[in-house]
């Protein structure tokens, strides 16, 4: 681990560093027993000057939000949403829709990422692609919804996509619920529900 691991972290070569970190990906798909030694690096690295780095950064310690045991990330967790804000947008989105892990790692985690998600919609409408970023800001919340059903997620997308002043993105927005709606037309996004 430790090689792939440094290997991401340093290598010109963005092939080997991609590989290193599918690698990486892959081990901790399951609770690992090994993250807290990287931990403090990935940390620094979603404020490294490569943009490679900080999305792997954040998209690692999405990934190993399970093995946090100590609840690091309650400290921790606005370091990775900065870089859903990144100057690169793939960067950004990357990172964004790696989050919805960090959101079913533990409870008290839940409503804090809900709630900077939630936030994150709410100012993006200057940004260039705002709509690409709500629209990955509701798939992130009703995947952590498909893991933990918590009615008040779905509550709470709905009210973000009922802001939507423009009715063809709430349609579309409403759309990454259609499996829980179950055939509900989209001409306007539920209240409340």
């Amino acid at each position: 681990m430790r090689k792939d691991f440094n290997n991401m972290l340093t290598t010109q070569d963005a092939n080997a560093r991609y590989e290193s970190f599918q690698h990486l990906i892959k081990a901790s798909n399951e609770k690992t027993d090994w993250a807290y030694e990287v931990w403090d690096e990935l940390i620094a690295n979603t404020q490294a000057p490569n943009n490679h780095l900080r999305t792997l950064a954040v998209q690692l310690l999405s990934n190993l939000a399970k093995s946090d045991v100590e609840q690091r990330l309650l400290t921790a967790i606005d370091k990775l949403v900065a870089v859903t804000r990144d100057e690169k947008f793939v960067t950004a989105r990357q990172s964004l829709l790696s989050l919805w892990k960090v959101g079913i790692a533990y409870k008290p985690l839940q409503q804090i990422v809900t709630d900077k998600l939630e936030a994150r919609y709410n100012e993006c409408e200057t940004e260039k692609n705002y709509t690409l970023i709500r629209f990955d800001i509701i798939t992130v919340i009703k995947r952590i919804f498909d893991h933990v059903q918590d009615e008040g997620l779905k509550k709470q997308s709905f009210a973000m996509i009922n802001r939507e002043a423009n009715e063809k993105y709430k349609i579309k927005y409403a759309a990454v619920w259609k499996d829980v709606l179950k055939g509900d037309k989209f001409r306007k996004a539920p209240k409340g529900k």
